[in-house]
């Protein structure tokens, strides 16, 4: 397992050598939301508690909690490159954001 995932959410998993403790942190939202444990079973608990307690705290709150991964994001490119794949999205008779997400697919595929 490389990473945790619970309601929606996807968190890191990560090893401190010198504190022999692991730990993570919630990707894809802009809050910080952390967790530790000392074993597995206990970081996943604390992963699980802290999504729990910042859903609470969202509703409590009044807010509407951030959604990970929303399926949108800003990417810089050189213009030449952002020509090339426009070019060649309408030479395919597709869209630029098909074209983008087609080819990071592609790539997500591909064996290392």
């Amino acid at each position: 397992m490389t990473h945790l995932e619970y309601k929606g959410y996807t968190g890191t998993i990560e090893y401190s050598k010198e504190d022999k403790l692991l730990y993570g942190k919630v990707v894809g939202i802009r809050g910080l939301l952390s967790y530790e444990g000392t074993t597995g079973t206990e970081l996943e608990a604390d992963f699980k508690e802290v999504i729990d307690e910042y859903l609470a705290d969202c509703k409590v709150a009044g807010i509407k909690p951030e959604k990970p991964f929303k399926g949108s994001f800003n990417v810089r490119i050189p213009s030449e490159l952002h020509r090339d794949a426009a070019l060649k999205a309408m030479e395919l008779n597709t869209s630029l954001n098909r074209f983008v997400s087609e080819s990071i697919r592609a790539r997500l595929l591909q064996k290392v």
